[in-house]
């Protein structure tokens, strides 16, 4: 089946991928709504039964794939013809089949940007193992940087287990060799760290959370240490034009705190298809 795949024209691996994209989009947005629910549920079933010694009585949230998608409005479970990425959204025109109440842009959005990035990732790679690599790691980034954006969350449950598929990955390799992926992960970890620690002597304050750390850790098993500065430097100057932004349209205040992920994420994201051309260009005109 695989060889048969790996034949067809490069078109149709990344109309595939596109394809895929979206239905993978779809199934990320129930993660990004409910498995921080799901988190923050056992966090405060075992907090609670921690110090009170009796049982959490709270209901529990939904599971990722119990039960079906339902409307948040009406309660309406959402029918298999009302739930194809996009096509579903435009033929409901954007509106809950029972009750008529709008349905958030953001899902489509997250579908559509989901099978784009996809196509992309294929597009740059062509088929094999580095494209089917980095398409887990697109779906990944987007899960993380809207959880992130909605709750200043980054899941250890989601960025652990792609720190050590990064390592694993660079026993084949596929990015990275293993040293320079051990070295990685390791610099992405204290890089951050120790920024974090200078900003809270420097001013009292958290400038930024441990799953920043950890996330430019997991980018680094992913992609060696060599692209961790452009990683950096790009997430950095991206999140300041966004702060300084919404500064400026009154949407954030200096005592709110800002997501960083979603920056660090789209930094690591365009480091995977371009970081070692743009490496090489800075060398070249450095006169290295």
């Amino acid at each position: 089946m695989f060889s048969n795949l790996a034949a067809l024209p490069a078109n149709y691996h990344i109309a595939l991928a596109g394809i895929f994209g979206l239905l993978i989009g779809s199934f990320l947005n129930v993660v990004v709504y409910r498995y921080p629910l799901i988190l923050k549920y056992q966090w405060s079933k075992q907090s609670f039964e921690w110090l009170n010694d009796k049982e959490y009585q709270e209901p529990e949230p939904d599971g990722i794939m119990r039960p079906a998608s339902r409307c948040g409005n009406c309660g309406t479970a959402v029918r298999a013809w009302q739930n194809i990425p996009v096509i579903s959204y435009l033929l409901l025109r954007g509106k809950c089949a029972s009750c008529k109440q709008s349905i958030a842009l953001r899902y489509p959005l997250v579908e559509i940007l989901t099978g784009l990035l996809s196509a992309l990732v294929m597009h740059h790679f062509g088929w094999g193992m580095q494209a089917a690599a980095g398409i887990i790691l697109t779906w990944a980034l987007v899960a993380l940087s809207f959880i992130d954006f909605d709750h200043q969350l980054l899941p250890d449950e989601i960025v652990l287990p792609l720190v050590w598929l990064g390592l694993a990955l660079s026993l084949v390799p596929v990015f990275a060799m293993p040293v320079d992926a051990i070295i990685g992960a390791m610099a992405g970890y204290l890089s951050l760290w120790l920024v974090f620690h200078l900003f809270k002597i420097a001013t009292g304050k958290e400038g930024m959370g441990y799953g920043d750390f950890k996330l430019l850790a997991f980018l680094g098993a992913w992609f060696g240490w060599q692209l961790l500065p452009q990683i950096i430097l790009v997430s950095t100057v991206l999140g300041s034009i966004a702060g300084l932004s919404l500064m400026l349209t009154g949407k954030l205040n200096r005592e709110k705190p800002m997501p960083f992920g979603p920056y660090i994420a789209l930094a690591g994201w365009c480091a995977m298809l371009w970081g070692n051309e743009i490496n090489a260009m800075y060398l070249r005109s450095a006169g290295l």
